[in-house]
């Protein structure tokens, strides 16, 4: 994925597709779930890629990053 305006906006707005978050907004989940997936591994493709940015988001503290983009920016 890359590091454009649209890659963080699609970021901002993408809702988990299944499991105990499913349909909840990637930077809502917490932190210790994108830990548990990164022991584990994360899903291929454009989920664990999305997943792999929005754990470094997470600790890094960086949140209000996405949500002022969720906010300001539409899908």
């Amino acid at each position: 994925m890359e590091g454009s305006k649209e890659a963080l906006v699609e970021l901002a707005h993408y809702k988990m597709p299944f499991g105990k978050y499913k349909d909840h907004y990637l930077v809502d989940i917490p932190e210790y779930y994108y830990t548990w997936f990164k022991q584990k591994g994360f899903p291929k493709g454009k989920l664990g890629l999305m997943m792999t940015q929005m754990h470094d988001i997470k600790i890094n503290g960086l949140e209000e990053l996405i949500y002022n983009i969720r906010r300001n920016f539409k899908k």
